[in-house]
């Protein structure tokens, strides 16, 4: 069966949300704040921290398993004929753990730029062209380093990117707008 490359896209776009969901419950429940160690250990590069305190172990903790449970129970339930990738369970897990893992990890490049440029974490640039670039930022960075892993594993069409990019954001906006509801957030962003 050739790869349908929107099939895949909404395969990615489902799992994802379905991980988030696991990640919103997981950042409201209190057993994740023992979680809560800065992932740059308090490193810093030119007297400026390199991801901040928000940047913590607990996003991996929940995101990497949630994924890779999110990708077989999806491919487990999805007839073959659907043109997603001939993977058996086990390796749809393992790339939705890659994925999972790409996801929390590509939005660290976008951290350590913030902190360099003093902004604080969890706060916007005070500049309105700035705050809009960072706002694009802030919601492309994790897809595109979710792709960027599925890629060495898998065929990726750039059809498959375009999905995720273009609607992935919206979807990545609302779970931020959700955690900031939930007080998980300092702003909706």
């Amino acid at each position: 069966m050739p790869l349908n490359a929107t099939a895949c896209g909404a395969f990615i776009l489902l799992a994802f949300t379905l991980a988030g969901v696991a990640q919103t419950a997981w950042f409201a429940s209190p057993m994740s704040r023992v979680f809560a160690l800065p992932l740059d250990g308090g490193l810093r590069f030119r007297r400026r921290r390199l991801f901040g305190a928000n940047k913590t172990i607990r996003g991996f903790v929940v995101m990497v398993p949630a994924a890779a449970a999110s990708f077989a129970l999806l491919a487990a339930m999805t007839p073959a004929s659907a043109g997603l990738w001939d993977l058996s369970t086990g390796w749809f897990a393992a790339l939705g753990a890659a994925a999972g893992f790409g996801f929390m990890a590509g939005e660290l490049p976008n951290s350590f730029v913030k902190r360099q440029l003093d902004i604080v974490p969890g706060a916007a640039p005070f500049k309105r062209v700035s705050s809009a670039i960072q706002f694009l930022a802030d919601r492309l960075d994790s897809g595109i380093g979710m792709l960027l892993s599925m890629t060495v594993l898998v065929p990726m069409p750039w059809q498959t990117w375009a999905v995720v990019l273009i609607i992935g954001p919206a979807i990545h906006w609302v779970f931020s707008v959700v955690m900031f509801q939930l007080g998980l957030k300092a702003r909706p962003a």
